[in-house]
């Protein structure tokens, strides 16, 4: 069946807005070939505006009018979006959840008249600049095209890496979905250390955002661990010394580790409500 459109979104919020960026940016598919359902109005003209990508109220016609569906509503909503697209939800069609917590298992059934193909990914923003990272799944009924289609629609806005292994996804979500909010939590921390040491507020935050812009570069692009980089910037008794002593002593390693198990822990809970 011919779809008049590739690629259509269920919800136009921050990260449909960060995936169409990418796809348009990148000219994976033309603007003209992606559709975005939301109910409200400002979201719909944004994406029109901003993109030039047609936009509608209606969840039925982008279900009924795309090869391939992005189910960008909130995990708490999806039994009710669900339920009002069920009958138009086809085989031939490729499903990728974007929703944390929601099991490809679980979307499965709510399309109980098909066997859909679903792919479950978990982007975050930073897909919005062109360096994000995506974590893949495929559900039972996906194939190997139907992975490589979604890794490419993630790959125009940074990377993908895929797991063979469901149960790993709330662990994904917790480390790469929500770590740049962890990051922003450090880099307001930090140029706040910086105004109470006597820089003014747009510089201490202009040097922290770059130091952490940097050491991301520096372990990406050098392939070394972040134990041996901070090795090599720690000088006994120095500085750098002095403020890593003071995390350990104060705990921020551990309330790091136990933050992100917080967040797998939540995106289970998310996973068994509804």
């Amino acid at each position: 069946m011919a779809h008049q459109f590739e690629l259509g979104f269920l919800g136009a919020g921050n990260m449909a807005e960060g995936i169409v960026a990418a796809v348009v940016a990148t000219k994976l598919y033309p603007p003209e070939r992606l559709i975005v359902a939301d109910p409200l109005p400002a979201r719909r003209e944004f994406f029109q505006r901003q993109f030039g990508v047609p936009a509608t109220g209606d969840n039925r016609r982008v279900t009924a009018e795309c090869r391939r569906i992005v189910l960008a509503v909130k995990p708490q909503g999806f039994n009710e979006a669900a339920e009002a697209i069920r009958d138009l939800v086809r085989g031939e069609q490729l499903l990728i959840s974007i929703m944390a917590g929601i099991t490809t298992r679980r979307i499965a059934a709510a399309f109980p008249g098909t066997t859909p193909r679903i792919v479950r990914v978990m982007p975050n923003l930073a897909i919005k600049v062109g360096a994000g990272i995506a974590g893949l799944c495929p559900g039972e009924q996906a194939t190997e095209r139907d992975v490589a289609e979604t890794r490419a629609i993630f790959d125009a806005g940074g990377a993908t890496v895929v797991l063979s292994d469901e149960s790993l996804m709330d662990a994904l979500t917790a480390v790469s979905g929500s770590g740049p909010a962890y990051f922003y939590a450090f880099v307001e921390a930090m140029a706040a250390g910086g105004v109470s040491c006597g820089l003014n507020q747009a510089d201490a935050l202009r040097l922290a955002e770059y130091a952490c812009l940097g050491a991301a570069r520096m372990m990406i692009e050098t392939g070394e661990p972040p134990a041996e980089l901070r090795r090599k910037v720690t000088s006994k008794g120095g500085t750098t010394f002095a403020a890593l002593e003071h995390m350990e002593r104060a705990g921020v390693p551990e309330a790091i580790h136990d933050a992100v198990r917080a967040a797998c822990q939540r995106g289970q809970e998310l996973g068994r409500e509804g």
